[in-house]
């Protein structure tokens, strides 16, 4: 019989195919992950352990979201944000059902449509001055529940913080439960930057999520350090229905699921979700600091998490991307965004603010 130890290399052939000195401010998902998570996924990598979920790792993990989301917290692993919220939105809804949402929420304009073609939900936006939702805005689509012609108002989605930077207040999201469970509708959170607006805001991620009444989470890791993968994670078990169903029919459910548990198991367990957010948002406050010394660069929105919103000359951003990685957010208003991310580091920012200065003087 063949000695299996014989197959295995004694090295990679991998290459590096990119210059890791190249720095931008495009997304946090354009950084590396964080050595600490690389270690912990190395070291759930040996021997074997059970698929799909029934593995030590997610078992733990289940712990762990118990000391920050509370006792009755349940935990499921998925690949992406847009899965996470997908899935979770249908186990929150009815076929019928449709969810409130701002007009710049990720899941109206950056998840391709997929809320609406694979979950079959449907959206009603509100359109809001700086991305958060309130009680009143939600009342303009909260209504019609008898109505057979309308889809059914069922859950209020808000993001935290939100598309455009800026961070719900504990009290602007009890207020936004206590409006939407009054009208029978449950509340989702779509966490992709959680750990962010928890850093900005100084409390517990309970603070705004369970302690408040909100029934599930699409917890983000990927923009916080992770390789890959994001949790739905239940709050309120009486809200939805047939989660583990629907993780499976929505292509989400991993099956060496344990890679996942493990990197979030290594944010979670102490600090380094909270390490890693903190410095994110300190880099964009340089950023937005220095910007504001620029003549000519408008912010436009509060800096309140790990991203900056401006507005400059379009020429002057087309010659600035040719040196650091950025995208427009409104290109025919001039607006662009600029996000920073655990790794960003004050020379990145130094740099980019001396171009920036080079640009709009040339």
């Amino acid at each position: 019989m063949a000695d299996p130890q014989a197959v295995i290399p004694t090295k990679t052939d991998a290459r590096r195919h990119h210059d890791p000195s190249v720095r931008g401010f495009a997304s946090d998902n354009y950084a590396g992950v964080h050595p600490e998570v690389l270690a912990a996924v190395a070291l759930a990598n040996d021997g074997h352990q059970v698929a799909y979920g029934e593995d030590a790792y997610t078992e733990h993990l289940q712990r762990v979201m118990h000391s920050h989301f509370g006792s009755s917290a349940e935990a499921f692993p998925v690949f992406n944000g847009t899965g996470a919220n997908v899935t979770a939105l249908q186990a929150l809804t009815d076929r019928w059902g449709a969810v409130i949402c701002a007009e710049t929420a990720h899941i109206n304009v950056d998840e391709g449509g997929a809320p609406e073609r694979m979950g079959g939900l449907k959206l009603l936006t509100v359109p809001t001055p700086d991305g958060k939702l309130t009680p009143e805005l939600i009342d303009r689509q909260a209504w019609g529940w008898e109505d057979e012609h309308r889809a059914m108002p069922q859950v209020v989605s808000l993001a935290q913080n939100t598309e455009l930077g800026t961070v719900y207040t504990p009290d602007e999201i009890r207020a936004i439960v206590e409006h939407a469970h009054a009208r029978n509708m449950k509340v989702h959170l779509d966490g992709a930057r959680i750990a962010n607006a928890a850093a900005s805001l100084n409390v517990p991620m309970r603070a705004f999520t369970n302690a408040v009444g909100v029934d599930v989470i699409s917890y983000g890791g990927t923009k916080n350090g992770m390789m890959f993968g994001e949790a739905v994670v239940v709050l309120n078990p009486d809200a939805v229905s047939h989660m583990k169903h629907l993780r499976k029919l929505s292509m989400q459910l991993a099956s060496k699921m344990r890679f996942v548990s493990v990197q979030l198991e290594a944010l979670l367990t102490k600090d380094l979700w909270l390490r890693n957010a903190r410095h994110a948002n300190a880099m964009a406050q340089r950023l937005a600091d220095g910007v504001r010394g620029v003549d000519g660069v408008e912010i436009l929105y509060p800096v309140q998490a790990n991203a900056v919103f401006a507005r400059l000359p379009h020429d002057v951003s087309v010659r600035l991307q040719k040196r650091f990685r950025f995208y427009f957010w409104d290109e025919a208003a001039g607006d662009v965004r600029w996000m920073c991310s655990f790794d960003t580091t004050e020379d990145d920012v130094d740099a980019f603010l001396q171009a920036l200065k080079e640009e709009m003087t040339r």
